[in-house]
């Protein structure tokens, strides 16, 4: 009989381990990359209104405390409210804004406050070497 319930037992022990709920960090910094790459697509599509251009712009850096008012200005954004992409990551924008401000409040740590380096996206190394050369 235990032969028969040791590997079951590890069995379940494995299945709860990878289905453990993500953290509130894991999915605030899930969302922001999701975002991000979302409206670095928006900006390059050749299907979408001409207003996209005039949005502000959207590099999320969830350490940053700017953060926060750069996603309020930009759900605030009066421009493309006819555009359902851009309505989409509006939503989206707003959803991180509150699990940023309600459910997450404790447990994140903002390690800056520079609102400048939210406007121009820092390449990685990879995508910096490439560049230079």
């Amino acid at each position: 009989m235990k032969m028969l319930l040791l590997p079951l037992a590890l069995l379940s022990a494995a299945l709860l381990a990878s289905a453990a709920p993500p953290t509130c960090y894991s999915r605030v910094l899930a969302l922001s990359k999701e975002i991000t790459e979302s409206f670095q697509e928006l900006q390059t599509s050749k299907t979408v209104d001409s207003c996209v251009e005039t949005l502000p712009r959207l590099y999320l850096d969830i350490h940053n405390y700017c953060v926060l008012a750069k996603l309020r200005d930009f759900v605030a954004y009066p421009g493309c409210d006819r555009v359902v992409e851009v309505n989409e990551l509006k939503e989206k924008a707003r959803s991180l804004y509150t699990i940023l401000i309600s459910y997450c409040r404790r447990d994140l740590v903002f390690l800056t406050d520079d609102c400048n380096a939210l406007e121009i996206p820092i390449s990685s190394p990879v995508e910096h070497s490439i560049t230079e050369s």
